[in-house]
This record gives structure tokens, C-alpha cells and sequence, in this order.
């Protein structure tokens, strides 16, 4: 039935042999590359093994049921963890986004509505690191613009697992369909006369890409020094440690300003600088794609509204799904499985729709 998944099978055997050479671990960008195909591959080539077993199982039961009926309960039982892992196997041979095995760089930038958008952002923040330590996950904050009272203009950092696994287990797999418009409804902390404001933030998710995953000539980039600011243009420091780079051909422009030397500031706009040029590529592919094929789960498109807030009401409301939950409090801390569960479902379905029969 899953004979067109043996070149995985070979794959993952050739894979299994090179991480188990010392020599490819030399190149740890390489062993980093191997490791995340070998953790996407694993549970496909367990499920594969495993169905081939339940298949003979099942087989044998039937042949012994012919002779003695005992065993016909037994084969009806594995019928049934047959057509349970086959419709598993189904959903893991799906074709899916190749990058859903990296870490995941997440920007947030405040919108509509002045302070309280930036405050806003700063709940997203705070909501995306908590559920990021709920996984296991690690946060590390690349560059940020805070505002007089705590918000964030803008804010970027990089959420990375602690191990490579599944697609399913792994930052941008799970939090890609957390780009967008982001909208909330509440009485802003500027507010004096009690007023529901509506604000949005917008947020865009990237794949952390390798140096040696995309090539980027020097020649296109254009590189600018300056003086780190704070809140209200106060100064945090008193040399020219900020860097913001121009890549020519696309037009993108990132910059940092967090770490204390312009080395480090440079080599960690570098990191924004692939992953926004690995998402516009994906953009581009998307817009050249037909119709058809599509996600009806939009991963990337900041300018999409997406979800909504509702402080009154204590509900979340994903526009996408069709998504609704009254636990706004508990989402805000952390608690996003849910939704994300919903998201990744939706997007299996469309998968398995373009996919076809197995």
C-alpha cells in the first residue's frame, strides 16, 4: 500500500550511516542538517515498520481463524489498529513545508493604535516565550525597540528546541501559522473614560536558516553603522554598535542594536537578513503556484487579520478555523495548544486534500 515510501526507507538508512560516521560531525552545520531530515523521516519509517507487522499479524490471525474462530477476535482487533496507523501513515507522507524541521525567528511590530498596539505586541511576546518554556524551548531576543511604558514598537527573537525532532515538535512547525494580523479588544491602560479600544500587531514567522543553507554575496549588502537608542531616544550607549544592512537585490533592510558590539549586532541581522530572504522566496514560489494549491492556512502574510483578543469577553477568536475559546487569560500565559492543534489540523486536511490517495 506505502510501496512509493521505500525511497525514504533508503534515505533514512543512508542518513542513519552517516551520523553514525565520526567525520560528518566535523561539519556541524552538515550533522545539524542530517540530524533534522533524520528526526522527519524517523517517525514515518517506525509507522511504515510498524504497519508491515499488524499486516502480517492480522494475515496470520485470519489464516488461523479459518481452522479456529478464537482468533477472528483477534484479527478484527488488528484490523482495527491497522486502519488507525494507515490513516496515521496517510497524514505523515502528506507533502509538507520542508522547513517545518528548523527553529523559528518570530517578529512582532506594533500597528494600529499608538502605545497600546506596542503594549499589545509586548502580550505577544510575552505570551509566544511562556509557551515556548512550556515546550522546552529556549528565547533569545535578537533586537527589540521598547516604548516609554513597556511596549515594543518592534521585537524579534529566535525560539529554538532544545533537540532536533519531528516536524510536529520543532518552532517554526508549530508556530508558522502564527503569522499575521493580530487584533485586540480591551480598555487601554491610556484609556480614561473606560472605552474599548481595537489594536493590532502584526506578526511574521520565519525558518532560522544555516549560513551554508542560502548564498548571500557581499556585494548586495549594504551596510550602515549607528548609535543604539532607547526608550524616548535615550541612549544606551556611547559607540556606533548598531547595524542595520541593506540587501540591494530585495530591497530588505534589518538592523540590531542589542548586543554590545557591532560584530555581534552584524552577525545577528544576518540571521533576520536569511530568514526574511528565505520567506520572501517562499512568497514568491506561492504567488507563482496555482489557486488550487494554496494553503487555506496562511502562515506568513502579516497584512491577513487573523485573530482577535477579546478582553471583555475573555474569548480568542481565530478568523482562519473558525476557531473560538472563552480562556483568553490562559492563552495570554502561555496555553496555546488548542488553537495551534486546531491550525495544524486544518492544514493536514488541505494537505491530504492536494495529496490525493496514498
Amino acid at each position: 500500500m506505502f510501496e512509493s515510501a521505500q525511497p525514504l526507507r533508503e534515505e533514512y538508512a543512508e542518513l542513519e550511516g552517516r551520523l553514525a560516521d565520526p567525520a560528518t560531525h566535523t561539519d556541524p552545520a552538515l550533522a545539524r542538517r542530517l540530524g533534522r531530515r533524520y528526526a522527519e523521516l524517523t517517525p514515518i519509517v517506525t509507522a511504515l515498520a510498524d504497519h508491515e507487522r499488524l499486516t502480517a499479524d492480522r494475515e496470520a490471525a485470519l489464516e488461523l481463524a479459518a481452522d479456529d474462530p478464537a482468533f477472528t477476535a483477534e484479527a478484527e482487533q488488528l484490523e482495527g489498529k491497522l486502519t488507525e496507523l494507515t490513516e496515521r501513515l496517510t497524514r505523515l507522507l502528506a507533502p509538507r513545508d520542508p522547513n517545518d524541521s528548523s527553529d523559528a525567528l518570530i517578529e512582532i511590530k506594533s500597528g494600529e493604535g499608538g502605545e497600546e498596539s506596542a503594549l499589545f505586541a509586548g502580550d505577544l511576546l510575552k505570551m509566544y516565550s511562556r509557551y515556548a518554556e512550556l515546550r522546552g524551548w529556549k528565547v533569545e531576543v535578537l533586537d527589540s525597540q521598547e516604548t516609554d511604558l513597556g511596549g515594543y514598537k518592534s521585537v524579534t527573537v529566535a525560539v529554538k528546541a532544545a533537540k532536533v525532532g519531528s516536524p510536529d515538535d520543532m518552532p517554526y512547525g508549530v508556530l508558522k501559522f502564527e503569522g499575521g494580523v493580530h487584533r485586540v479588544q480591551r480598555v487601554p491602560v491610556t484609556e480614561s473614560q473606560g472605552r474599548v479600544h481595537t489594536s493590532a500587531a502584526g506578526v511574521l514567522v520565519m525558518p532560522e536558516v544555516e549560513e551554508t543553507e542560502i548564498e548571500i554575496s557581499d556585494d548586495d549588502l549594504r551596510i550602515d553603522v549607528y548609535r543604539s537608542s532607547g526608550p524616548g531616544g535615550q541612549g544606551v550607549n556611547t559607540t556606533d554598535s548598531a547595524v542595520r544592512i541593506t540587501h540591494l537585490p530585495s530591497g530588505i533592510v534589518v538592523s540590531c542594536q542589542n548586543e554590545r558590539s557591532q560584530l555581534q549586532n552584524r552577525e545577528q541581522a544576518m540571521r533576520m537578513l536569511r530568514a526574511r530572504l528565505t520567506t520572501l522566496a517562499e512568497e514568491q514560489a506561492a504567488d507563482a503556484a496555482s489557486a488550487a494549491r494554496r494553503s487555506q492556512v496562511r502562515t506568513v502574510d502579516r497584512s491577513e487579520r487573523i485573530r482577535t483578543y477579546n478582553f471583555p469577553e475573555n474569548r480568542i477568536a481565530d478568523h482562519r478555523i473558525g476557531f473560538k475559546a472563552y480562556n483568553l487569560d490562559q492563552v495570554l500565559n502561555g496555553q496555546l495548544d488548542a488553537v495551534i492543534t486546531a491550525l495544524q489540523e486544518a492544514d493536514t486536511a488541505e494537505r491530504l486534500s492536494l495529496a490525493g490517495p496514498a
